[in-house]
């Protein structure tokens, strides 16, 4: 597939080729995939509410046979993103809430989040900041940007800055490192992260260019975002290499989906393969009540579940975090299975990863006779 591709379109590996050649319309996604005309009136009531827009590289991963594959479910609108759930949110996290100035938000004591644009490669259907995303087609401006810093640099508590937006990798290179730059100015600040999922739906964005920038503000981390195993593929994987070869820290976030990766078979196959690229499974999220995407939510036992199918199984360090980012702003709260049977003063009694009891014995406080 990828040969075809590269011999019809002698561009493909070209990032800027890729982004300028998304699929943004019904007329171009039916060149690529075949469309009932149910579909493609659902499609531009969809677009109503929420735009499209489909890297060529990652459309070409879309199975066209089967109306659920999960790659297609990701990234082709459907009608259900018009069926607003009585839970749905514009703003489930309350970010705005938290944004003491604009594009910071200031939750954490020790970490901002900087929402540097509101561009993606991709919009995809379960996009938790759909509400700005794909909705403003721009990025920061100058003067923002500064407004922004300053915030950073009044307050000293802020060592980990958490770059996101949209996507701040869809920027240009230059205009990246101009922020990545004034913020390593900063004394206080010490942890620099990016938040990108060019990895998975524009890996050829992963250039010797943009990693050699990257590796000149160490210590840079980064977090993608894998959601099934069939989004690895040899490009993704030479982009994710080339990112830890740079000596970037490379962690996921998979978000949990309905239809898409809500069974365990599909989860360890998709952290097995993230471990074996050197990518850190980080958290495991649980679908925020976002508008429109009630569809794509599970019950918060299945996440449970699948956690808990994993641990032992797999080695710990494959086994992500399952997280709920609490609704209206209280922050990301750990959900797991309780291995702990009972316990005392006296001791604990343990379930282990395969059902079986143990035994903990509690310390106890010994003092001499003469004390």
């Amino acid at each position: 597939m990828d040969k075809d591709m590269r011999l019809k379109y002698p561009a493909w590996d070209d990032w800027k080729w890729q982004f300028a050649n998304r699929i943004t319309n019904v007329q171009k996604l039916e060149k690529q995939l075949p469309l009932t005309e149910t579909e493609k009136e659902d499609i531009q009531t969809c677009l109503k509410c929420f735009r499209m827009a489909i890297t060529p590289y990652y459309a070409s991963l879309i199975d066209a046979s089967d109306k659920n594959d999960p790659i297609r479910m990701q990234s082709v609108p459907s009608i259900k993103e018009t069926y607003i759930d009585g839970n749905d949110f514009l703003d489930p996290l309350d970010e705005e809430g938290d944004s003491p100035v604009p594009h910071i938000v200031h939750r954490y004591p020790d970490r901002v989040l900087f929402l540097v644009t509101c561009k993606c490669s991709m919009y995809c259907r379960h996009c938790t900041r759909r509400r700005i995303v794909g909705e403003e087609d721009r990025i920061i401006t100058e003067k923002e940007l500064q407004a922004a810093l300053d915030y950073i640099r009044r307050h000293g508590e802020i060592r980990d800055v958490l770059v996101s937006g949209g996507d701040p990798l869809v920027m240009s290179t230059e205009k990246l490192e101009h922020i990545l730059s004034s913020l390593r100015q900063i004394p206080h600040v010490d942890i620099i992260r990016i938040g990108t999922r060019v990895p998975v739906v524009m890996p050829m964005r992963i250039t010797d260019e943009l990693l050699g920038m990257l590796k000149k503000y160490h210590p840079i981390w980064i977090n993608t975002h894998f959601n099934h195993p069939r989004e690895i593929t040899p490009d993704s994987e030479r982009a994710c290499t080339a990112i830890v070869d740079a000596g970037i820290p490379l962690g996921n976030q998979t978000v949990l989906l309905k239809g898409i990766n809500d069974n365990a078979e599909t989860m360890k196959e998709l952290m097995l393969k993230l471990v074996h690229m050197r990518v850190r499974p980080y958290y495991l999220y649980q679908c925020d009540p976002s508008r429109g995407i009630s569809h794509f939510r599970t019950r918060v036992q299945t996440g449970i579940d699948i956690v808990h199918s994993l641990q032992g199984y797999i080695s710990g360090y494959a086994v992500p975090k399952f997280v709920i980012d609490a609704p209206g702003g209280g922050g990301k709260v750990p959900i797991g299975y309780d291995y702990v049977i009972s316990k005392d003063d006296k001791e604990v009694v343990l379930e282990n990863w395969n059902g079986g009891k143990y035994v903990y014995r509690q310390p106890q406080d010994w003092y001499r006779p003469d004390d």
